[in-house]
Formats: structure tokens, sequence, C-alpha cells
């Protein structure tokens, strides 16, 4: 299936708040299954998939992910997106460059200046007028905890500096 029409799609089907799917729903179930029900990261849980991170996600864990929803990944490019899903390596590179090890809830997140992430470089972490932004990118919903961590939604891909 072609990237580009699957953006499309799935801006549709982000039309549903995910706000309020995360503020009426205590989730049992692990981080990827949390996304697919979400039905507002079709563009991650693809791109998760073709990386092969599926079963490390789906793993003990605790995990943080700081995860872009379908409008983040809509920002880039189709050629762009399209030419990252290809490369495998730096698909993963960019992926496990959303996520840390453990389970950071926001009340914590907001006291840090930066967190390690599972690819190895920091993100940066900044409160300013209230809002919370990772790299820059505005984090648009916290704490949607699962059975394996925590989701913190941005609101735009953020890419390591190699």
């Amino acid at each position: 299936m072609k990237l580009a029409r699957l953006i499309g799609v799935s801006l549709l089907a982000s039309s549903l708040s995910f706000a309020a799917f995360a503020h009426n729903h205590k989730s049992k179930a692990d981080i990827v299954d949390t996304a697919v029900a979400a039905g507002s990261f079709t563009t991650l849980v693809t791109a998760v998939q073709a990386a092969d991170l599926v079963d490390t996600l789906k793993s003990a864990g605790p995990f943080t992910v700081f995860a872009p929803n379908d409008a983040a990944f809509a920002k880039i490019p189709a050629a762009d997106l399209n030419a990252l899903v290809a490369d495998k390596a730096a698909l993963t590179n960019v992926l496990t460059y959303h996520v840390v090890a453990g389970k950071v809830m926001a009340a914590d997140v907001v006291k840090l200046t930066s967190a390690t992430t599972v690819q190895g470089q920091d993100l940066a972490i900044e409160v300013r007028d209230g809002k919370v932004f990772v790299n820059g990118a505005e984090v648009i919903a916290t704490d949607i905890e699962t059975s394996n961590g925590v989701i913190h939604v941005l609101d735009t891909v953020v890419l390591p500096t190699n």
C-alpha cells in the first residue's frame, strides 16, 4: 500500500478525537495494540511494522513512547516518508529515537530537561507557556497508560542528528 494514500486515509480516521480516547481509556493493552485501537497512529504502526519493532514494543518494557500521530507524519513530504520507510536502518533509527526506557509519566517529564532514547541520543525537553515540547515538537496528549509503559502524543516527528 502506498504510504501517501495511507496518510490520507489515516488523516480522515484521525478526525476522531484521540484526546477523548486518551482521557476516557486506561488501556490494559500493550503500546502497539493501544496505538492501533486509537486509530490516529496508522502511519506510526505501519512504520513500526516495517522496522520489525512490533515484538519489541509488545515486550514487557516498560517504555515511554513519544508517539507522532498521523497528522505529524503528514507534515513529512510523501516522497521523503516513502524513502524513510524503504530504508529499514534509517527507519529504526528514527522510531527508536521516539522511545525512552522506563515509564515516565507527564508529571515527571515536566521536571526533565532531557531524556536518553533507546536509540542512544537525548531528546531535549522544554516547558514553555504551560506546554511541553520534545525537540521542538509539542506534546498534545499525555499519560496514555499501557500494559508495558506510557504514550505521550507529539504533533511532529522528531529526527535524530545522525
